[in-house]
């Protein structure tokens, strides 16, 4: 993925999921390691709450961890899509039922990452 628009904003003012380099990827990755899952779904899967508590947790901290329960590998990855797409974030990473989403904030990002 490259990343083209460091705000995450489009010309018409709506969230667009940043595309990122694989270096900026493994920045974000490096960055993610030492946190704590910030949401957490439950047995009801992906719901509105759940999406609207990741767009605040996006919100205030740009980068953050999302846990699943375990289960089917295929349904995880399919709710961390979902949930990227829906937040419009970018999913840097998967591993078990451990996912990292990034967002900057369009108007002042706290996190710097790497040009590509």
């Amino acid at each position: 993925m490259k990343r083209t628009d460091t705000s995450g904003a489009s010309a018409q003012g709506t969230l667009t999921a940043p595309e990122l380099s694989e270096r900026q990827i493994r920045h974000l990755r490096g960055l993610a390691h030492p946190l704590k899952p910030v949401v957490r779904l439950g047995a009801a899967g992906l719901t509105e709450a759940v999406v609207l508590e990741t767009l605040r947790a996006l919100a205030d901290h740009e980068l953050i961890k999302v846990k699943a329960p375990g289960g089917e590998r295929q349904k995880r990855d399919r709710v961390f899509s979902t949930l990227a797409q829906r937040t419009a974030s970018a999913l840097v990473h998967r591993i078990g039922n451990v996912a990292v989403l990034y967002r900057p904030d369009p108007k002042l990002p706290r996190i710097l990452i790497p040009d590509r």
